[in-house]
């Protein structure tokens, strides 16, 4: 028995002796190699991703929406997902029969229903970019105007009103931007109603641009001018475009005729805000200048007139591959 007894305790010993030997010969590595705990609040880092955050599929306007009709490529998804509001889960968009399970599975990774709160320089870069869609939209709508067509112009004078105004208020309102919703439905109005007065329809954009330049102007005069922040914008705008050309063009042919216009629009003014830093950039980066110059021009001619040509002058993947060239560029200059 004693002998029974010693040999349970030299056994007990043994072991914990192994138990302790391993403890300290292993290498502490579950700091480094275990997956991070997700956090609630958005990160800085997400916070700047600009066009790669996720798109909150129940507050998303319709250009945020049309990323993912131009990655699955179904006609019309936008509006879709737009009328079956509200999703208590991402899951609900196959459930509601807005899209397939094979769908949902290509940007699952792109959706969310969960608000993200930006602050700092990147809501301050969320701000111009929506009023810079605003600025695109309405810069279009002009064109058509000018040409006769306002039936063709309302869609693109309504968007800033029904979607995007909605989506910036907020923002109009802690930064004191007085109101002007009221003067953008105006211009609507009168739009709709067949824009007979060429001049009260002329009063009416002149203030209504006047305003969308007022809330652009309360971001300070530095911010405005400076060339990395500016670029951040043009990137959310040529992405923007991007995605909207890409809804556009299906069969080789320019099937929707709205998102052409957008995508036109919001490069037209993508190209504006680059003339403002463009000394700026070619003194501190002529080659990257060179490029950038060089890209926008031929990414221009793929819209030759607001009204969309007989065949497309560049695919969708030509015209990604444009965009992503500038991006490229852009950041050498950051």
């Amino acid at each position: 028995m004693k002998f029974l007894k010693f040999l349970g305790l030299w056994v007990a010993s043994c072991g914990l002796a192994i138990l302790v030997a391993c403890n300290n010969q292993a290498p502490s590595t579950s700091t480094t190699q275990s997956p991070p705990v997700a956090s609630s609040a958005p990160t800085e880092q997400a916070a700047h991703a600009g066009h790669g955050k996720k798109i909150n599929i129940n507050a998303a306007i319709l250009s945020e929406l049309d990323k993912l009709e131009a990655k699955l490529g179904v006609p019309a998804l936008s509006n879709k997902i737009q009328a079956s509001r509200p999703y208590g889960k991402v899951e609900e968009l196959v459930s509601k029969d807005v899209i397939t399970q094979a769908q949902f599975d290509q940007i699952k990774d792109m959706v969310t229903i969960e608000d993200i709160q930006l602050t700092g320089e990147a809501k301050d870069v969320d701000y111009m970019l929506k009023l810079g869609l605003m600025k695109g939209h309405m810069m279009v709508a002009k064109e058509l105007l000018d040409l006769g067509k306002p039936e063709q112009a309302e869609p693109h004078i309504g968007h800033p009103v029904e979607e995007i105004y909605a989506d910036v208020e907020d923002q109009l309102n802690e930064r004191n931007v007085k109101a002007f919703k009221n003067e953008l439905i105006a211009l609507q109005d009168r739009v709709k109603a067949g824009a007979k007065d060429a001049n009260k329809t002329a009063e009416e954009y002149k203030a209504s641009i006047q305003s969308i330049d007022g809330a652009i102007s309360v971001l300070p005069d530095t911010q405005r001018k400076d060339h990395d922040f500016v670029l951040q914008v043009i990137n959310g705008l040529l992405d923007t475009a991007n995605s909207e050309y890409t809804a556009a063009i299906a069969d080789g042919k320019v099937k929707e005729a709205i998102e052409y216009q957008d995508s036109r629009g919001f490069v037209m003014y993508a190209n504006d805000l680059y003339k403002g830093i463009a000394d700026q950039i070619e003194k501190e980066y002529p080659a990257s200048h060179k490029v950038i110059v060089a890209t926008m021009a031929d990414l221009l001619k793929v819209w030759p007139t607001p009204i969309p040509p007989q065949k497309p002058v560049k695919t969708p993947e030509e015209v990604g591959t444009l965009i992503k060239q500038i991006e490229t560029e852009t950041k050498k200059a950051s």
